[in-house]
């Protein structure tokens, strides 16, 4: 890692990459690794080997990037709120942490939200799905309220915890307001 520090920083990841690639990137014990996707990369790809010690040499995961699965709510049909958080590095999974996702209230009325999204998905790869099902008409969201994460919106609920696969610390789950920001918001239609 000397070309890039010893840090699993996302500023830390090889340059090159595209944009997708940059979210596939992840530290692994063997180096920094691009991710087996779909299509013509059915393998990992090791893109910068460190030795056996990256994962656990470098700190703990951080979260890198939070993004909306769901893109578009109806409040008429309901139906599931749902995003990613990935973070730089494999982390597992116990328990039922949550992600909350702030309702700025836009619409007529207030004191709706916020929504609280639990874990689905996605223990011991780098990617955590979160979900919550809402019914037709539920009074939890109108028309025009607009949908979006603020800092720190990932929580341990009921002991849950999310730890580093590699080295077994616990991953660090604060992130910056800008990462919610990046995810962009979703504007609740009738």
């Amino acid at each position: 890692m000397a070309l890039w520090g010893v840090s699993d920083a996302d500023e830390s990841k090889p340059k090159y990459l595209s944009d997708a690639d940059k979210k596939n990137c992840i530290a692994k014990p063997e180096g920094w690794v691009l991710k087996k996707a779909v299509g013509s990369r059915n393998l990992e790809e090791i893109l910068v080997a460190t030795g056996a010690n990256l994962a656990t040499g470098i700190g703990q995961a951080d979260i890198t990037d939070i993004e909306w699965v769901t893109t578009a709510f109806d409040k008429s049909e309901g139906g599931t709120l749902s995003a990613i958080v990935r973070f730089n590095e494999n982390v597992t999974v116990s328990g039922t942490p949550t992600l909350s996702v702030t309702n700025g209230n836009q619409g007529s009325g207030s004191g709706r939200g916020p929504h609280v999204l639990a874990y689905a998905s996605g223990s011991t790869t780098n990617e955590l799905t979160f979900s919550l099902a809402i019914g037709a008409a539920n009074a939890a969201t109108n028309a025009d309220d607009v949908l979006s994460f603020g800092a720190n919106p990932l929580a341990h609920a009921g002991g849950s915890t999310i730890v580093d696969t590699a080295g077994g610390g616990n991953a660090t789950i604060t992130s910056a307001s800008s990462i919610g920001t990046a995810a962009g918001t979703i504007t609740v239609t009738a």
